[in-house]
């Protein structure tokens, strides 16, 4: 991927290097409809449910083998 295409992307785009949040849905249709619920939250609450659940903020995919593909990880 060229640097043009990365900035593309959403993660490119705002620079994202870590995963400090997620959520598991069964059905896409309720997982979609939390994503729109949450962005549509103020900042300090998204910052207060990550805290709830990783309050060191740490890379939660740190270990999920994805390494060989962030080369240029700062």
């Amino acid at each position: 991927m060229n640097t043009k295409q990365l900035l593309m992307t959403h993660v490119g785009y705002y620079n994202i290097k870590k995963l400090v949040y997620f959520e598991e849905h069964i059905d896409i249709r309720v997982a979609i409809r939390r994503e729109k619920t949450i962005k549509k939250w103020k900042r300090q609450w998204k910052i207060n449910i990550i805290t709830e659940m990783n309050h060191e903020w740490k890379d939660l995919s740190a270990n999920w083998g994805f390494s060989e593909y962030n080369k240029n990880n700062d």
